[in-house]
């Protein structure tokens, strides 16, 4: 019963995290995960955000970062090519719609390779409320390469899958933090109930030794003693390796040692000749 219940608080847990996780939470996606460009091509990275926001006079703002190195975090201050504004001369255009932001890169060379992290971020007067990122990564290979084409290749990737499934895993991670001390109660519980019925069943046994009883159990209230016959009596002290007669030394036991068991008789005199 108790682990019963606590399946059922654990599963009202991981509800009520899931729920909080899904409401007023900001999303973004990426149509496009990695972008393989020949250097002088012009790209376009683009994400997607979702989700609403937590208040109705709050107000939305992206942001483009820039790491040369794939494994690094994005970090601020780092904008695509050292701009976060629109730069014709640089050759960075911010362009933002109502269902995506997108940052475009001119003539592409080496130094624009690695990864772009694009940001939704959410404002309450002053104060962040919410905000949400994801990655895009930027390859520039040698034109040769391309056979002269300036066409970059974009592989194709949906995050549907991945948010819902970072979202239930996050969810189920809070869930066991929270349902854990209730387990280790649970089970601390069963061990102290198994050694309550251990010793109540060996004071039991011990009991019954002291008064010769074959089986308590089935003895009722009022234990009458065993009676031993006399041919158990026996074979309990022959048990105990007493064996009356059989063994060396007792009062009956023949002296196997010295004489024998007749008395030894003097010698008989040889008789006279009665001849002579």
């Amino acid at each position: 019963m108790d682990a019963f219940l606590a399946a059922v608080l654990c599963f009202l847990l991981f509800a009520a995290v899931q729920g909080s996780s899904d409401h007023h939470s900001l999303k973004v996606s990426v149509p496009h995960r990695v972008f393989e460009c020949p250097e002088g091509s012009d790209v376009t990275l683009t994400c997607l955000p979702s989700g609403s926001k937590a208040f109705p006079e709050d107000r939305f703002r992206t942001a483009w970062l820039y790491t040369s190195h794939s494994q690094e975090h994005c970090r601020r201050g780092m904008h695509p090519r050292g701009t976060q504004s629109t730069n014709q001369t640089l050759g960075v255009q911010y362009t933002n719609r109502e269902k995506s932001f997108s940052v475009s890169l001119k003539n592409v060379k080496h130094r624009d390779q690695g990864k772009y992290c694009c940001w939704l971020l959410e404002y309450h007067g002053k104060h962040d409320e919410q905000n949400a990122h994801d990655v895009v990564f930027l390859t520039v290979t040698s034109t040769h390469a391309y056979n002269g084409s300036l066409k970059c290749s974009e592989h194709n990737h949906t995050t549907s899958d991945d948010s819902v499934a970072e979202g239930l895993a996050i969810a189920a991670c809070v869930a066991f933090t929270l349902c854990l001390p209730l387990m280790l109660m649970l089970v601390y519980r069963q061990r102290q109930t198994v050694e309550r019925h251990r010793r109540a069943h060996e004071l039991v046994r011990m009991d019954s030794e002291a008064q010769a009883h074959d089986n308590p159990v089935f003895l009722g209230d009022s234990p009458q003693p065993k009676t031993l016959t006399v041919s158990q009596i026996m074979r309990q002290s022959s048990e105990t390796g007493h064996h009356l007669l059989s063994e060396p030394g007792t009062p009956l036991s023949p002296n196997i040692q010295g004489e024998a068991f007749f008395p030894t008789q003097d010698p008989i005199a040889e008789c006279p000749n009665l001849l002579e």
